[in-house]
């Protein structure tokens, strides 16, 4: 385990979490997808998992499907997935 900057604790992301968050590193402002690569939507336990690590903020709320979480990679997410 490593630890951050804060003394927070550092855990790693799962397989799954690491793919999620990966797919930010070549979008415009880190924006995370809210689909997978067959069209299929993120399960939001990955993406709030990460947003409790700190991999992840939500970034604006999106009045048409406000149960849609849309977010954008954190700094420690890219800590994450270069390591």
């Amino acid at each position: 385990m490593s630890v951050m900057d804060d003394g927070r604790a550092l855990w790693a992301p799962t397989a799954a979490q690491k793919s999620y968050l990966k797919r930010a590193l070549g979008q415009p402002g880190g924006k995370l997808p809210l689909f997978d690569g067959d069209g299929q939507a993120v399960d939001p336990k990955i993406i709030r998992a990460c947003i409790a690590n700190g991999w992840a903020k939500p970034w604006f709320e999106n009045p048409l499907k406000p149960d849609w979480l849309v977010c954008k990679i954190t700094e420690g997410g890219r800590q994450v997935v270069s390591v």
